[in-house]
C-alpha cells in the first residue's frame, strides 16, 4: 500500500474491563503500522476500553486527515462488526462523508481476510517445529454457541481450507460449546501428534484457563524435561510476594507458561497447544490489506 499523507488508520476492537491483553495485539498491531509511514496517523479505538468507539470519531483533525480507515480487528463478522461499530462510529455504509468533509472508508475484519489461512498455517508450524505434518491432526479451536455463530463459520471455513491443502493428517474445527467439542479431542484424533490453535483475536480467559481445562493440559506434564525447558518456572497460584502490581504480573506469568511448556503427554499422545492466532504479528499485513482493499473499491 503506497503512503497516504492525508489518511488515518483506525483499528476498532473488543476490549475488556477485565482482562487487559484484551487489548494488547491491537495496540501491538498498531505500534507495528505507525513504523512503516504508510498512514498519517494510526490510532485505536474499543468498545470496552479507552479511547471509545464514541469517542474515536474525534480523533482526526479534518484539516489535515481527510481519508480515515476503520479496520475491525476482529476474527469473523457479527453483532459487533455489523451493528455496534457502525452505530459507535456513525457510519452509514462502506463510505461515510462526514459533515467536517472527512471521508471514513469501513473494511472487512482482519479475520475475513485469505492470508489468517497462512497465519494458522505459520502458528501450527512454530508451535511444533519439527513433527511430521503427515502424521499429525490440526485443531482449530473456537467459541461456538449461538452468541457466536460467525466466527464458528470462520473456524470451519479456514478448516476446511487448511483440509484441503492434504498437509495435515487430519484437520478439524472445535468449539467450546457447542459439537465437534473441544473436549472430545481424544476421540475425534487418532494420530499421535495434535496441535491445537485457538481462534481468537486475543489471548484471555478462553485461551489462558478454559481451553486448556478442557484439553485436560491443566493437570498435564510436558513431555520434555525442565531443563530443557527456557520458559522459567511458574510459582503456584497463592504463594506471591511482594507488591500487588508484582503478584499481578506473576499471575499473568503462570498463565502464559500453558503455551511454553509443550508438548504435553497425554495417554501416549503429543499435544501442541499454541497462543491465539490473533497475537501473530503477521495480522498487522492483513489489516493494512484490508485498508488496501477498501482503498481500491
Amino acid at each position: 500500500m503506497s503512503p497516504k499523507k492525508n489518511s488515518a488508520l483506525l483499528i476498532v476492537a473488543h476490549g475488556s474491563t477485565v482482562n487487559p491483553d484484551s487489548s494488547t495485539p491491537t495496540l501491538a498491531r498498531a505500534t507495528q503500522i505507525r513504523r512503516r509511514k504508510i498512514f498519517a496517523e494510526v490510532e485505536c479505538a474499543f468498545w470496552k476500553e479507552e479511547p471509545s468507539l464514541r469517542d474515536a470519531v474525534f480523533l482526526f483533525e479534518p484539516e489535515s486527515i481527510r481519508e480515515v480507515y476503520v479496520v475491525p480487528n476482529f476474527i469473523s463478522e457479527g453483532y459487533f462488526t455489523q451493528t455496534v461499530v457502525p452505530r459507535e462510529l456513525e457510519l452509514n455504509g462502506r463510505i461515510t462523508k462526514r459533515p467536517n468533509g472527512q471521508i471514513w472508508k469501513y473494511c472487512d475484519p482482519v479475520g475475513n481476510h485469505p492470508m489468517v489461512t497462512d497465519l494458522l498455517l505459520r502458528r501450527a508450524h512454530e508451535i511444533a517445529p519439527g513433527i511430521p505434518e503427515s502424521e499429525t491432526t490440526l485443531l482449530i479451536a473456537a467459541h461456538g454457541t449461538d452468541l457466536n455463530e460467525n466466527s464458528a463459520v470462520a473456524a470451519k471455513r479456514e478448516a476446511e481450507k487448511i483440509r484441503a491443502l492434504g498437509r495435515y493428517a487430519a484437520v478439524l474445527n472445535v468449539y467450546m460449546e457447542e459439537s465437534p467439542l473441544v473436549s472430545d479431542w481424544q476421540k475425534l484424533t487418532k494420530t499421535r501428534n495434535v496441535v491445537v490453535v485457538p481462534f481468537f483475536i486475543s489471548d484471555g480467559l478462553h485461551s489462558y484457563e478454559d481451553i486448556p481445562r478442557l484439553l485436560g493440559i491443566v493437570h498435564g506434564h510436558p513431555e520434555r524435561s525442565e531443563a530443557k525447558s527456557k520458559a522459567p518456572a511458574a510459582e503456584p497460584l497463592g504463594s506471591f510476594r511482594g507488591s500487588f502490581d508484582s503478584a499481578r504480573d506473576a499471575v499473568k506469568m503462570t498463565m502464559r507458561s500453558v503455551f511454553r511448556r509443550n508438548p504435553y503427554g497425554i495417554e501416549n499422545r503429543s499435544l501442541f497447544y499454541a497462543p491465539s492466532i490473533g497475537t501473530d504479528s503477521g495480522f498487522a499485513d492483513l489489516i493494512i490489506e484490508q485498508a488496501n482493499l477498501a482503498a481500491k473499491s
